[in-house]
């Protein structure tokens, strides 16, 4: 056994980076008589961390040095003289090593005991959907997270999206922010606060994706940057569509200040999903962010799992003072729309509604915690400048729209 691209006995100046030691037991070659030890494994890590003045020291895999041995007496002893080895050196050991049957945490039924940490790495399929997550059993001296989380192997490594605080203390601001339709921030009393949640639910072709964008616009005009979060259009369509409304999306994202992200809901789970969106969270530091056609997420899911991501997705967004819009689509006040509106702090309702020969969009407040707001059933339109609520015209039977509001107007 010896550093990888070096000799036996052959000395060489102390190395800059790690050392790797990397050899192969074969149990044909093994042969256990009399007494049975691994010091000369200890005699090697011991040369190797003076040399190098090592602090961390990784062994992968256990089952590579007691795979071959059947002896179970022998092995639980060797593995509690080896962690002991290693805390008199004052290093940080990692050792790595299978599951054991029936799904016990080791092997061999003695690692976790003699461990300081014992976290579990975990690879599961649902709906053709493949997740890890990681879970952290045991950590002496310190208070830890005992649920399971997602991460992620990625090219920037290992990654474990942060957990939402359990005590809810971040900050709440009293700053208002345009949603860039004039008319809604007067119905929302001067707009939406800063680093609220917003959730936007209505029928298709309400208008949903057109008011997210004028929030995104109305953003990167202040200068602020944006986040925008796709399931159902690639970027170049968005851009696209909503330059028919008089809103250039492009022209952010060619200055750097909009980021969008594209993806096909089918090849996320709902973890998987929040740490993507930490990542680019963390990368773009968005003030604003919408994350547009969240019912692809619902589909194959409970109500109660797509609940609990949007609630930790909010409180990631608040966390961080980021201004969240989700669109979700729904018919009406359908029981979907109404579980994920619990974990909102304003809720937008968009409707169509068909009467004297025409289709009309109507919007209302449902909610907004914190301010009063309209109680008011607005008519909107989409121009070639964007959403423009239209004025209110009362009649007999009420709210008037469409031609009967252009027939009021005359």
């Amino acid at each position: 056994m010896a550093p990888r691209g070096s000799r036996p006995g052959e000395k060489k100046a102390a190395p800059a980076g790690p050392v790797i030691y990397a050899f192969r037991a074969e149990p044909t070659e093994v042969a256990g008589t009399g007494d049975f030890g691994f010091e000369p494994l200890f005699l090697l890590l011991d040369d190797a961390i003076k040399r190098i003045g090592a602090r961390r020291i990784v062994l992968d895999t256990i089952e590579a040095l007691f795979g071959m041995f059947n002896s179970q007496a022998v092995v639980r002893a060797e593995l509690v003289r080896l962690f002991r080895w290693l805390k008199d050196r004052a290093v940080t050991a990692v050792v790595t090593g299978e599951r054991g049957e029936n799904d016990a945490l080791t092997r061999y039924g003695i690692e976790q005991y003699v461990s300081d940490c014992v976290i579990v790495l975990d690879h599961r399929t649902r709906d053709e959907v493949s997740t890890r997550r990681l879970q952290v059993v045991k950590y002496r001296g310190s208070a830890h997270g005992t649920s399971q989380y997602p991460f992620l192997i990625t090219d920037r490594g290992f990654e474990v999206p942060p957990v939402t605080s359990v005590a809810l203390d971040y900050g709440a601001s009293s700053e208002r922010i345009s949603t860039g339709v004039p008319g809604l921030d007067s119905m929302l009393s001067g707009g939406l606060f800063r680093g609220s949640a917003v959730l936007v639910s209505g029928a298709a072709g309400t208008g949903k994706s057109t008011l997210g964008a004028h929030l995104i616009d109305a953003a990167c005009a202040r200068g602020e940057r944006a986040l925008l979060i796709l399931f159902e259009e690639s970027p170049d369509e968005v851009i696209r569509n909503m330059r028919s409304v008089g809103l250039d999306l492009g022209r952010w994202v060619e200055a750097g200040v909009l980021r969008i992200w594209a993806g096909r809901s089918a090849e996320f789970g709902m973890d998987n999903h929040l740490a993507v969106v930490s990542g680019l969270v963390a990368e773009h530091a968005p003030a604003v962010a919408v994350v547009d056609g969240i019912a692809s997420l619902i589909s194959g899911s409970s109500r109660t799992e797509v609940s609990l991501m949007l609630a930790r997705k909010f409180h990631m967004f608040k966390a961080r003072g980021i201004t969240a819009i989700a669109t979700v689509f729904s018919q009406e006040d359908t029981e979907t729309a109404v579980g994920v509106s619990l974990r909102a702090d304003t809720w937008l309702l968009l409707r169509n509604v068909e009467s004297t020969g025409d289709r009309k969009r109507l919007l209302f407040v449902r909610k907004q915690r914190g301010s009063a707001h309209s109680n008011q059933v607005r008519e909107f339109m989409l121009t070639d400048h964007g959403i423009e609520l239209v004025g209110v015209y009362v009649g007999p039977e009420g709210v008037l729209t469409g031609s009967a509001r252009l027939s009021q107007e005359t």
